[in-house]
């Protein structure tokens, strides 16, 4: 199906005129599922979008949302489209001072908070936000003592709404058609994960663009359940829940909170869902994990399950032939393991399931499919969109899949390029319409009319996309050897002992060694079994027996890798790496250079040879305090890696 350029609040117009009973939103409120039909939340949306527009709320100002992925978020949104306002979403988790900085560079007029947390952020930072008028937020609990003249709750505005709209029924339609999908509709921020984020310029048209890529590469259909779990922050979900909710429709489900995610979808059993790489990583950890605890028949049971399913869906996948025994076993592995696994997991009906973000480990995908789960990649920009996914029934999961098609509606068809030192280049679709309030952000990205992604591919012979690193953090050795770091760490993420890896190694050194924060939910499980004594996170990073367990893990890997790529030494982070300490962005990306600054110490005592380092970092507590964390960072050798090695090497540099 093609879907029609207009703006989503349009969209959604045209829904609740043609089926205005239809299922659009379901949420479970305090243990009980709520549903909203088009007609329902097309009122919710018009009183709103009223209320903001009496409130005076102008076209082309922007609105802010800061909440998790709830029924009033999307509302919110949708009512500042109608009236032609710009929308920014924040992620739940920032801090104050990051609320500040993107309220301040998207010039935000209003903010939509979902309860107390998000309130004293917003209030907090007020002061210092002189374009900043209202806060209006939806969750009241906690609330009755608040009286700041800038707040007001969810429902009166809407109340105000309500009223305008009985005052003159003909004044919503005549803000509606106002509208026009190239208006811009969303400032999406990028990570920042080298510097402070910038609002790319997300038009109506862009989005629309983007949800028939979607549609048309995972062969969604109308009515898919889908859950809404990844942040409207991220662009993905600006492209999947919001705009093809609403535009193929889809039923969008709200989870209760972050931490019900996974019960919730066991009850949903969903037809499609859209997860970052850390998310389906945690979910193949937690089965792992569970496996750890099982007896030796039950976990054997689910080995030779696992086997027969990879033996059958992991080759039909790679077109290779599938032996006649494992066909005869397949349906009592279908039994006893695959189909009770995917229940557990919630993922019985699942048609449609994506990663993206970033790239993950293909032994992970083999996993999901072996199960039975068509997990697909999909790869792309915030300021390009979408670009390639896994497509039909047969692809490459060493690849980010085959090319997307534009809607034909919106410019030329996607084009693409590779540069001589192999970056891609593309042009068509929806163009970049560059990054807010940056004088000169077009030209620096696009060059005759051609968008430098700044990624590093290549691509196979039957034409799938291969990502291999962006450029900049392509890694040269002193031996003038490249490696590509998040290819050797997504890799390693696939243990269930590793939750994040940063491998490091530059033109000043001889080798490539890594920094790892372990998964404590599994180790500490894994300890536990094997009587192994610990207190705190800390204790359990640097005792020798983990650092065992991972030198074993490196070896897997190591195995795989060109010999200059190898892991030889590691040491584990004393710490949980936390974004709230700007180790991490929001969306769980690593911010490298922040850490290679804060374990500095570490990092030398990787490549001197070093045992053990003394360390004492800064940490901000979540009450603002401020204070000193000091630990014993241990340092390891891979397996086959011996301080004669790393003596050796040494000598001869200094020769």
């Amino acid at each position: 199906m093609k879907i029609e350029i207009n703006t989503l609040p349009q969209l959604l117009q045209s829904h609740a005129d043609s089926t205005p009973e239809r299922l659009s939103q379901r949420h479970k409120y305090r243990g009980i599922w709520r549903e909203y039909s088009f007609k329902q939340v097309q009122t919710h949306v018009r009183d709103l979008a009223l209320g903001l527009h009496q409130m005076g709320v102008q076209r082309g100002e922007t609105v802010a949302i800061i909440g998790e992925n709830e029924p009033e978020h999307f509302w919110a949104e949708f009512a500042a489209l109608a009236i032609g306002c710009k929308v920014v979403s924040l992620y739940p988790d920032l801090t104050a001072e990051e609320v500040q900085y993107l309220l301040d560079d998207s010039e935000t007029v209003c903010v939509f908070a979902q309860d107390q947390e998000q309130v004293d952020k917003a209030l907090d930072v007020c002061a210092r936000l002189p374009l900043l008028r209202h806060i209006v937020y939806w969750d009241d609990t906690g609330m009755w003592s608040y009286e700041a003249p800038i707040l007001q709750t969810f429902v009166a505005v809407q109340t105000r709404g309500s009223k305008e709209h009985s005052r003159d029924a003909r004044l919503y339609s005549s803000l509606l058609d106002a509208g026009s999908p190239e208006d811009i509709a969303v400032l999406s921020y990028t990570s920042g994960t080298t510097g402070k984020p910038k609002g790319v310029i997300l038009t109506h048209k862009f989005l629309v663009d983007n949800a028939q890529r979607l549609i048309d590469g995972t062969n969604a259909i109308p009515g898919m359940e889908y859950l809404s779990y990844i942040a409207p922050a991220w662009a993905t979900e600006q492209f999947n829940g919001i705009t093809v909710g609403m535009a193929l429709p889809m039923v969008v489900n709200f989870p209760e909170g972050p931490d019900q995610v996974l019960a919730n979808i066991r009850e949903l059993a969903v037809e499609a869902m859209i997860f970052a790489p850390r998310q389906w990583e945690s979910m193949a950890s937690s089965v792992q994990a569970h496996m750890l605890d099982a007896g030796p028949v039950r976990r054997g049971i689910y080995e030779w399950g696992l086997r027969v399913g990879h033996a059958v869906n992991v080759n039909r996948l790679d077109g290779k032939p599938i032996r006649l025994w494992d066909r005869l076993l397949f349906p009592l592995a279908e039994a006893l393991v695959l189909r009770p696994l995917r229940d557990q997991l919630g993922l019985t009906r699942l048609r449609s399931a994506s990663c993206g973000g970033a790239t993950m480990a293909p032994d992970v995908f083999r996993m999901f499919h072996a199960m039975g789960v068509p997990l697909r990649n999909i790869y792309g920009s915030t300021e390009t969109g979408l670009l390639t996914c896994h497509q039909s029934d047969r692809f490459d999961l060493e690849t980010v899949g085959h090319w997307m098609q534009a809607h034909p509606d919106v410019g030329p068809p996607l084009e693409w390029r590779m540069s001589t030192d192999g970056e891609l280049q593309i042009r068509g679709g929806s163009p970049f319409l560059g990054y807010y309030r940056r004088e000169g952000s077009i030209e620096s990205k696009v060059k005759d009319g051609w968008f430098h992604t700044g990624d590093a591919v290549t691509k196979t012979e039957l034409g799938e996309l291969v990502f291999l690193e962006r450029l900049a953090d392509l890694k040269r050795l002193r031996s003038g050897e490249t490696f590509p770091p998040q290819f050797v760490e997504t890799r390693l993420r696939f243990s269930p002992f590793i939750k994040d890896i940063m491998t490091v190694g530059d033109e000043t050194r001889d080798f490539v060694a890594a920094l790892i924060n372990i998964d404590m939910n599994v180790l500490s499980r894994w300890a536990e079994d094997k009587r192994i004594g610990f207190s705190t996170f800390t204790d359990l990073s640097q005792k020798p027996e983990i650092a065992a367990l991972l030198r074993q893990e490196i070896a897997r890997v190591n195995h795989f890798l060109p010999k200059h790529a190898r892991v030889q030494r590691f040491a584990n982070f004393p710490k949980e790496l936390d974004p709230d300490e700007g180790e991490l962005t929001r969306s769980r990306k690593l911010r490298r250079e922040f850490l290679h600054e804060r374990y500095r110490s570490v990092i030398e005592g990787l490549y001197d040879g070093s045992t053990e380092v003394q360390i004492e970092i800064p940490v901000t507590y979540q009450d603002g305090r401020l204070s000193h964390f000091q630990a014993l960072v241990f340092v390891h050798d891979s397996e086959g890696f011996t301080p004669a090695k790393l003596g050796a090497i040494q000598s001869g540099r200094n020769a």
